[in-house]
């Protein structure tokens, strides 16, 4: 979601006139797009601007921006700590900051504008994509949940939902440039619908994106275990573009600390959405999220996410070590877990996904795969000229370019179909023949040095052209 907001706000500066610079040390303007889920964000933030703050002294003019959730989250005392920073802005307040840039410079001082509720929809806005046959669909913005470990509701303010005809439309506008995967987006994507009372209505669109011609690939995340119903499973298997591919937080496998976290579901309800996954798509490739150390985890509360984990045959995980955000009501509850004793857990707990996911990519070993082929990712090495790209299931492959394809004729954005010949924690690797290679529009347009640029819905339609050279933005 930040990555999604990241290239919006990109897409306004170039609108603006602004032109990517090299690097940060050249740069005239720099803009820190800020989380504020773990701690280490602040900290990161904080140390990198104290970094910049020689690099502006001698470059008179210079400008550094700090938007995002940290910025929501502290506001003014951005400045009061890194008084070097020109403008501060929030997570409702992204389309203001060319304004706010310009305000800084004409009035030479710190210009700090925090927004309670949301001003434009994020996806209402121009967008300097990464990828020209990726892209992201924001279908929600914000979250009604009141997690105990989560800062986001206060950042991100309450749920609201677009109208599934703009969502289509901008859909069906990246088709018609060549994009051929989309991934929609939502802080609790499947319960779109209900600000406008209809329960089913993250299915229906999951479905109406499947009737978009060219358009071969759809995903989304993140969704909520207690909002996922079966009409989305049905939906999912029964929509030949939509991938199953399906990440659901677990954040822990205890009862005692689901129901401590405020998670509305317990580790039953969360097995079983899995088992009626995968009776429907027995290929999926399943994926979560946990948090070790939550205020009060016992050792018995530890060892029941290692069951869930182990029952759950994830593909992958992300695994979080508890960080307490002031603000949220688990930050001052009793029992804080000792540092030393959530490192030892987390370490326990990472070998076990780790053994999980080996054991799921084993299991891919022989499969035939179609892979999407990203920039991203890139080539593995020089003495193996692999590539590298996403399976349908999710599933990172590097693969090795064979026969015709070893000329380059393989570009960004293209699909080769391959065999798996190895699987790894993190990765699958498919060293056999290239069973097909289909060239695409996108992979063209990259081969051409094609930029695409995304206007907001409603805007003019997009421009393409080649790269310009880096200059200094103004």
């Amino acid at each position: 979601m930040n990555v999604h907001d990241s290239e919006r706000l990109a897409g306004l500066l170039e609108q603006a006139g602004y032109v990517a610079a090299g690097d940060r040390d050249t740069a005239d303007l720099v803009v820190f797009n800020t989380c504020a889920v773990r701690e280490n964000a602040d900290n990161r933030l904080y140390g990198t601007l104290g970094h910049l703050a020689p690099v502006k002294a001698a470059r008179p003019g210079m400008q550094i921006a700090v938007g995002g959730c940290l910025a929501q989250k502290d506001g003014a005392y951005v400045v009061q700590r890194a008084p070097w920073v020109d403008v501060v802005f929030g997570t409702h307040n992204s389309g203001s900051l060319p304004v706010l840039l310009e305000r800084a410079r004409h009035n030479h001082e710190a210009q700090v504008e925090i927004l309670d509720a949301l001003e434009v929809f994020p996806s209402s806005l121009p967008a300097k994509r990464d990828a020209l046959y990726s892209a992201w669909v924001s279908i929600s913005v914000g979250c009604n949940n009141t997690c105990t470990f989560c800062i986001v509701p206060s950042l991100r303010g309450r749920e609201a939902d677009r109208r599934p005809g703009d969502i289509l439309a901008e859909v069906q506008m990246l088709v018609d440039d060549g994009v051929s995967e989309v991934t929609l987006l939502g802080q609790n994507v499947n319960a779109y619908g209900a600000q406008f009372g209809d329960r089913q209505a993250f299915s229906a669109l999951l479905r109406a994106c499947g009737r978009i011609e060219g358009l071969e690939r759809v995903r989304f995340t993140s969704p909520h275990p207690a909002n996922f119903t079966d009409d989305v499973i049905a939906a999912m298997a029964e929509t030949p573009n939509v991938c199953h591919q399906l990440h659901m937080p677990l954040q822990s496998g205890s009862d005692r600390i689901l129901k401590a976290m405020r998670r509305s579901y317990r580790s039953g309800r969360y097995l079983d959405i899995l088992h009626r996954v995968r009776e429907a798509m027995p290929d999926a490739a399943i994926s979560t999220d946990i948090i070790v150390g939550f205020p009060g985890e016992t050792e018995d509360d530890f060892q029941a996410t290692i069951d869930v984990v182990r029952a759950s045959e994830f593909a992958s995980a992300y695994t979080f070590q508890y960080s307490p955000r002031p603000g949220t009501p688990a930050a001052t509850m009793d029992g804080q877990v000792p540092p030393e004793v959530v490192s030892e857990r987390y370490r326990r707990l990472v070998e076990v996904v780790d053994e999980c996911a080996l054991e799921s990519n084993r299991a891919q070993v022989g499969t035939v795969v179609e892979v999407l082929v990203s920039s991203g990712e890139g080539r593995k090495d020089g003495e193996t000229h692999r590539l590298s790209g996403r399976a349908r299931d999710g599933r990172l492959v590097h693969f090795t370019p064979t026969g015709a394809a070893v000329d380059g004729s393989i570009r960004a954005g293209d699909y080769v179909t391959t065999v798996v010949t190895y699987g790894a924690p993190h990765h699958l690797i498919a060293d056999g023949d290239i069973v097909m290679h289909r060239r695409t529009r996108a992979g063209d347009r990259a081969e051409r040095g094609f930029a695409l640029r995304t206007p907001g819905i409603g805007s003019a339609a997009p421009s393409y052209g080649t790269p310009k050279p880096v200059a200094r933005a103004h």
